[in-house]
């Protein structure tokens, strides 16, 4: 059994928390950590795991609401963690010396192996060093994550094909970015091909990928300035063909129920 459930997501803080189950073992992975080590302990307990039941981090960036807490959680739990080599080169100070030894270099396309769970990193176009989303899989079911991306380029269609259920990013309503008090330079970044999803941008990227089999979609990352939950639903719906509460939508600080992919 494959499924996930979002600890939290926004601009304030993003963690997915994804779990694969054969027979009485589970693997656990979290996808980012972006929120205060307290608060993420917590939610992992709420979610009826805890901090040491990890068997991996795996951190999609290096801004701070994705990155957030690592370095404190492997230096109070040893919890192995992956990122790209473009991430670490980032981050990488002599306040990481004594976790060096616990991260490992994913990279674009290269599967990684943990217990019953596969994921398998995918570049992704965001002004960031070296960004990755993944697909995540336990070899029946599959699921897209895929936030912090300026444009659905062919490779994010490309890996996200097949998906039985994504989490994904629809950041903003263009119409409200341009009437918000951002300065001018930060609604350019948002809105630029290496920015965040607008919501139709996200609608489009479905509509390519979309199958007869893909049973859920959790909108993420939504701007709490720049979109509403209804706004996000109705470009997704259109684009699956669902009705509107069909489209979940990961809450900055709730997070998401559990969801079975």
């Amino acid at each position: 059994m494959l499924r996930f459930k979002s600890l939290g997501s926004g601009s304030s803080g993003n963690a997915t928390l994804v779990e694969a189950q054969s027979g009485v073992h589970t693997t656990r992975l979290l996808i980012d950590c972006g929120i205060r080590l307290r608060d993420l302990e917590t939610r992992l307990i709420e979610a009826g795991t805890c901090a040491e039941d990890l068997d991996a981090i795996f951190i999609t960036h290096e801004h701070g609401d994705h990155i957030g807490c690592a370095r404190s959680f492997v230096k109070r739990y040893a919890t192995p963690l992956w990122m790209s080599q473009g991430t670490w080169l980032a981050v990488s100070n002599e306040a990481w010396a004594a976790q060096q030894h616990l991260v490992n270099v994913a990279r674009d396309g290269c599967v990684i192996e943990l217990g019953d769970l596969q994921a398998m990193p995918f570049t992704v176009p965001h002004d960031a060093r070296e960004p990755l989303q993944l697909r995540c899989s336990d070899g029946n079911r599959h699921l897209g994550v895929v936030t912090d991306l300026g444009h659905a380029s062919l490779h994010v269609i490309d890996a996200l094909q097949g998906c039985h259920a994504m989490l994904l990013e629809a950041n903003h309503d263009p119409d409200l970015l341009q009437a918000s008090t951002y300065p001018s330079f930060l609604k350019q970044r948002v809105a630029g091909p290496w920015g965040h999803l607008a919501n139709h941008a996200a609608a489009e990227l479905l509509a390519r990928v979309k199958h007869d089999q893909l049973s859920y979609v959790l909108a993420a990352h939504l701007s709490e300035r720049n979109n509403t939950p209804e706004l996000a639903r109705t470009s997704l719906s259109a684009a699956l063909g669902c009705e509107l509460l069909d489209i979940g939508i990961a809450d900055p600080l709730t997070g998401s129920a559990w969801i079975e992919v």
